[in-house]
């Protein structure tokens, strides 16, 4: 049952890659929309960081795993990303030197390949926290399946029209992200099934983990491409999403 639950869960909230992507492919949505639907994503985000994943993993060990699971995973994000920028700039530096005139229009490098491989990058200690809460709770974590949704939503949004403008087919779009969205609710059963029987450091040690990973994305992704876009506005919506993932929790 339990594997059920995390496959379930794990796409339920990756899969909203799909929304966006077929908002995307249908409708040619205001930038400003998308950054608000990401800065509400990253407040729900936050207080789900905060009052579920932190608390919860503090109640079940302890101070010490919670503190070294969450600066590793802060670490390993942001390591990660950068390398992975880079690895996408050299190839992006080598792609215009051979054709340079096939990137124009399109803002990102890999014509969106860099948002897939960021949903990649995210979604695997996304896909792992929630088999960890299902270990953890043996019911359907909302909260955090809420939270990963909205986060992912402006994210398929945005990758999607990208690759749209670099010429990547409709079907094309929708096999990666489908293929992200399988790999990540694989890596959340595989989570549940290693960790079902782990003692409370351990889980409590992912669980951090997971969340400075998840704390790193939306710091330096979310929060600051919402602002880009909608300005001092923004921090109102993060703040209205934190207050709903609050009273969801509350509730």
């Amino acid at each position: 049952m339990e594997v059920l639950t995390t496959a379930l869960a794990a796409g339920a909230a990756i899969g909203t890659l799909l929304i966006g992507a077929a908002v995307a492919l249908i409708w040619d949505i205001p930038r400003t929309i998308v950054a608000a639907i990401m800065a509400f994503g990253a407040g729900v985000m936050l207080a789900t960081l905060a009052l579920e994943l932190v608390a919860e993993s503090r109640e079940a060990a302890g101070i010490r795993p919670v503190v070294i699971g969450f600066g590793v995973g802060a670490v390993l994000y942001v390591g990660g990303d950068r390398l992975v920028e880079r690895l996408l700039s050299r190839h992006d530096a080598r792609h215009r030197s051979r054709n340079i005139h096939s990137r124009r229009g399109t803002a990102h490098p890999g014509g969106g390949g860099a948002f897939a491989v960021g949903a990649l990058l995210d979604g695997i200690p996304e896909s792992l926290v929630i088999g960890v809460l299902v270990a953890l709770t043996g019911g359907f974590p909302a909260a955090m399946v809420v939270a990963i949704g909205l986060s992912n939503i402006p994210e398929g949004l945005a990758g999607s029209a990208a690759m749209l403008r670099a010429g990547r087919s409709k079907r094309t779009i929708l096999g990666l992200w489908s293929s992200i969205t399988v790999i990540s609710m694989v890596a959340a059963v595989l989570g549940t099934a290693a960790l079902s029987s782990a003692p409370p450091e351990v889980l409590a040690f992912v669980v951090s983990l997971a969340a400075g990973a998840l704390l790193a994305m939306v710091s330096n992704a979310m929060i600051p491409e919402a602002y880009e876009e909608d300005h001092w506005l923004s921090g109102l919506i993060v703040a209205a999403g934190f207050l709903v993932a609050f009273v969801m929790n509350e509730l």
